[in-house]
């Protein structure tokens, strides 16, 4: 049964890799709003605990969410939802303007 923003249950039986499950359940909560664009994910440990996973597997889901471009590490900050906008370019600064 899903929750009232429509995401389901996390469930990690089946025929997927348990990370896989995890970061599927993470990014089906992303999508739904619950974790918002910059929102500080809880640490490893914690997910881990939550979902009732070993660390590694929290580890490994969280390494899948940045493969898929839905979280950004920051070392000895945590682990943060991406930002829904693309990255600013970098201003071209043209010499012959003026």
């Amino acid at each position: 049964m899903a929750d009232e923003r429509g995401v389901p249950p996390f469930d990690p039986e089946g025929a997927v890799y348990v990370y896989a499950a995890m970061a599927d359940h993470i990014a089906a909560r992303i999508e739904s709003g619950e974790l918002r664009a910059n929102a500080r994910l809880a640490g490893e440990r914690a997910l881990a605990e939550e979902y009732g996973v070993a660390l590694g597997t929290a580890r490994r889901a969280i390494e899948e969410l940045r493969q898929r471009g839905l979280v950004v590490t920051l070392p000895a900050k945590g682990t943060f939802v991406a930002s829904s906008q693309p990255p600013h370019p970098a201003r071209k600064v043209d010499a012959d303007a003026d």
